[in-house]
């Protein structure tokens, strides 16, 4: 087993940094996921440490060991790509004893080492097949297997599931999931989907543009996120976002919206004093918009009027898209609201969850 730190890793193409100074501990036994939306570094960061990409500064270190300059095939890891990579000709069984054979480990070990794997992936059926005759869902479990057989010190996992259908991507990261608990490895894993990470993740390290934007369990990043862009990348439907000033009244803090005023919780007035007639961005999640009826009870709950645009039935719940005078924005309500599309109707803000952002920064006002 293994920990992996970056410590100033930077990683240039040409004039294009793709990872910019980026400095991460994985511990021990951790499922680390790496999210953030296409092009922000994340796979780079993977095929840096797996190295199949040289940096361009700084240092990456498994184990108390910088292996910068360390070979692929000696830094025991195991990588899993999003197109499987299988041999077309061999077995299932071979493919899986391949990097076995290749590093003449003795046919008995093959054998042990295959066989184990098949069976924590369910696949012991399989080991006749050739990957033609797998399904999707099969070859994932089969690539998955050739690094189990590697027993290395660390899984590097890139975007494992992008070919699955979306029923079959559910099932298979839970098997991921009860995989790492068995196996007790450190598993890295690369995804831009959220919902993938915040399901199976012990931490989550946000990247965007190369740089790390925050790194916490996934509860925190949801909870407390520490800028705009986490707030708005982490949960689906997205946060909602307005652009807004504070305006004092009496002893209340108003969030001004134009379209519309709520006041801010007593517990935010200290941090909310210094933006007093300041513009700041604020933001609400869809699962924090109810409908009055139905609002939880002890909530700090506001009332807004807005009017419905469209309405999605989930069947558990209802996405509302509502518009006010300046902005759009969802709700997710019970499903027994009966707004109809054209309808004018009243929304209970949740204001014990709001989150105001600095609109210079973007950085949250704690």
């Amino acid at each position: 087993m293994a920990s992996v730190t970056y410590d100033k890793v930077t990683k240039r193409f040409d004039e294009v940094v793709a990872v910019n100074d980026l400095n991460l501990e994985v511990e021990d036994k951790e499922f680390l996921v790496l999210v953030g939306p296409s092009g922000c570094g994340k796979s780079t960061a993977l095929r840096c440490l797996a190295g199949l990409e040289t940096i361009s500064y700084g240092d990456i270190i498994i184990d108390d060991m910088v292996v910068n300059d360390v070979a692929p095939k000696d830094r025991d890891i195991a990588m899993v790509f999003q197109s499987y990579a299988l041999y077309p000709h061999m077995t299932v069984y071979d493919n899986m004893a391949f990097g076995l054979k290749l590093r003449k480990y003795a046919k008995d070990e093959i054998d042990r080492r295959v066989n184990e794997a098949a069976d924590i992936l369910g696949i012991e059926t399989l080991l006749d097949r050739k990957p033609r005759q797998l399904s999707g869902g099969q070859r994932q479990r089969v690539a998955l297997g050739r690094a189990i057989v590697r027993e290395p010190k660390v899984f590097l996992l890139d975007e494992p599931l992008s070919n699955l259908d979306a029923k079959l991507r559910v099932q298979t990261r839970s098997e991921i999931t009860k995989l790492h608990k068995r196996l007790e490895t450190t598993f890295i894993y690369v995804t831009h989907d959220q919902v993938e990470a915040m399901t199976m993740a012990s931490r989550i390290a946000v990247l965007n543009f190369g740089i790390l934007q925050q790194v916490d369990s996934p509860q925190n990043l949801y909870d407390n996120p520490n800028n705009l862009f986490v707030a708005g990348f982490i949960g689906s439907p997205a946060m909602n976002f307005f652009n807004a000033h504070v305006r004092k009244d009496g002893d209340d803090l108003l969030i001004d919206t134009e379209a519309f005023s709520v006041k801010a919780p007593e517990n935010r007035h200290a941090s909310l004093k210094t933006y007093v007639d300041k513009p700041v961005i604020f933001g609400l999640r869809p699962e924090d918009i109810h409908n009055p009826s139905y609002a939880p009870p002890g909530i700090i709950a506001q009332e807004v009027e807005a009017e419905v645009d469209v309405t999605e039935l989930m069947g558990n719940e209802i996405f509302i898209f509502l518009k006010t005078d300046e902005h759009d924005f969802i709700a997710r309500v019970d499903p027994r609201t009966k707004a109809q599309m054209g309808d004018t109707i009243k929304v209970a803000f949740n204001m014990d969850n709001m989150h105001i952002f600095d609109k210079e920064t973007e950085e949250a006002i704690r």
